[in-house]
């Protein structure tokens, strides 16, 4: 008994036709279209709302829309379950989130991490899979589209009330998989703080913990009994062209008379619109590098403290700590990017840590 997990997936102009034909083949190729039939069960985290009307989320970032048509498609790949907990499910406002909830109801494929109100959007998702009960909780950072914040929405991870959901969760499953919708984009390490939440998540009963959002294959690592995956790239996102957006890894679970075996299967773009199976070695031989490497607590300190200085020096990071002194600045066009930096768990992690002086040293009883 097989599970295969993927992290993002989106449809855009590049696919669309695909998508809406539902040309499976075309879409991911022969090689991963037989993996993906040979699975018993497949989850993937839906990015974007499904809609026709145009009604732009007031936020800072792209905020994206695909027909929904395109459910032909992600029928066709065979997936069973949806996350709706990211960053982008209420990129068009309410009408655009209950739209998708339709789109997925109307073709029978279930979702996780959203709904009509925090209540909703906090309930795990539970199904069989031979004689094995499995559970699925979907969560994300505060970076928009909260249940909490617009009455509807997608499940912020809020740790006094999302680790009591999980443990309890826990208890009436025999497998439990958290889907975590957070990290910082483009960054192959784990930060600190999502060491340290990833962790509390698996002490809570979480057997598998799969971070998804950085758009990168990042690093795994095994912590007292569960598996934690620190960024596992897209399943199949069209939109930029960089090095990070290349390839990805699927994980797959599977269930054995021997017991639950993790493996991870590399893919990689083409023509920036499709997928394949990919047979690059590098992919998995740097995921399982840094899987090492952040065993060392220092070393991912660190790493974090060069991204956090680099990005200081960024457009986006300068133009706040610039504009953030100034009081008519919140209410032009920086009050959006100022107040995701504030709310948001990775964005606020960073500036801290761009801020920490380097030569600060702990203080010292005498």
């Amino acid at each position: 008994m097989k599970i295969i997990i993927g992290a993002d997936i989106v449809s855009t102009a590049g696919n669309e036709k695909e998508f809406i034909s539902g040309d499976a083949t075309k879409l991911v190729g022969k090689e991963l279209k037989q993996i993906l039939d040979d699975a018993d069960y497949i989850i993937a985290n839906l990015e974007v709302p499904l809609c026709r009307e145009e009604q732009p989320l007031v936020k800072s970032g792209p905020c994206l829309i695909a027909n929904p048509d395109t459910i032909n498609g992600y029928k066709a790949l065979g997936i069973n379950l949806l996350a709706l907990a990211n960053n982008h499910t209420m990129d068009q406002s309410a009408q655009g989130f209950i739209s998708t909830m339709k789109t997925l109801d109307d073709a029978g494929i279930p979702y996780v991490g959203g709904g009509m109100n925090q209540e909703e959007a906090a309930k795990p998702y539970i199904f069989k899979l031979g004689d094995k009960t499995i559970g699925v909780y979907a969560c994300a950072e505060h970076e928009y589209g909260w249940a909490r914040d617009y009455g509807l929405g997608a499940n912020g991870f809020d740790p006094l009330d999302s680790l009591d959901e999980i443990q309890d969760l826990k208890s009436k499953v025999d497998y439990c998989i958290v889907l975590y919708h957070g990290g910082r984009e483009h960054h192959r390490y784990p930060t600190p703080r999502l060491q340290k939440v990833c962790r509390k998540i698996v002490e809570k009963g979480a057997d598998l913990v799969l971070c998804q959002h950085t758009h990168c294959v990042g690093a795994m690592e095994e912590y007292k009994g569960g598996t934690i995956v620190f960024g596992m790239g897209n399943f199949l996102f069209d939109y930029v062209r960089c090095e990070w957006w290349e390839n990805s890894i699927l994980v797959s679970v599977d269930f054995t008379e021997n017991g639950v075996k993790i493996d991870y299967i590399p893919i990689e773009q083409v023509d920036n619109s499709f997928i394949r199976l990919s047979h690059n070695k590098d992919i998995l031989e740097g995921f399982y590098r840094r899987s090492e490497e952040i065993k060392d607590p220092e070393l991912v300190q660190k790493k974090f403290h060069e991204l956090a200085m680099e990005m200081q020096k960024n457009y986006y990071y300068g133009n706040i700590f610039k504009h953030i002194m100034i009081p008519t600045a919140v209410s032009g066009p920086y009050r959006k990017p100022i107040e995701n930096c504030i709310r948001c768990e990775v964005h606020r992690e960073m500036i801290l840590e761009s801020l920490r002086e380097e030569t600060q040293e702990p203080l010292k009883l005498q």
